[in-house]
């Protein structure tokens, strides 16, 4: 995705709506792209939840994207960050262990929105 499109959509609602989300995800607990979208009432939009992520990175505020996998636990947006280890020592510094880019005990640190933010 070009950098100017990325620039433009970090601006959306949408966005700042994921950010949101995401700023709630408590250090040592992570949630999916496809939980959070849910949550927004967007089900079918886990790709652009991930686009939100992406830019995340350009954000003026701090976003904890390392906080956001894939459904199966997999660290599929580590090519975003700094350095190919960098999403993978931000976990483990938080206490979840990741091997072969995967988190372990998944279900154990997974936060669902839905249910964490339920009224």
């Amino acid at each position: 995705m070009p950098i100017i499109l990325i620039m433009e959509l970090k601006q959306s609602d949408f966005f700042n709506d994921v950010f949101e989300v995401v700023k709630l995800i408590p250090k040592g607990r992570v949630t999916s792209y496809g939980a959070i979208a849910k949550y927004l009432g967007t089900a079918r939009s886990s790709r652009m939840v991930g686009y939100a992520m992406n830019a995340s990175h350009f954000a003026d505020q701090k976003i904890p994207a390392h906080r956001v996998v894939n459904r199966n636990g997999l660290l599929t947006g580590k090519h975003h960050f700094a350095t190919e280890t960098r999403m993978q020592e931000l976990l483990e510094k938080e206490g979840i262990i990741v091997s072969n880019n995967q988190i372990q005990n998944f279900e154990k640190h997974f936060w669902d929105p839905q249910t964490e933010l339920a009224l």
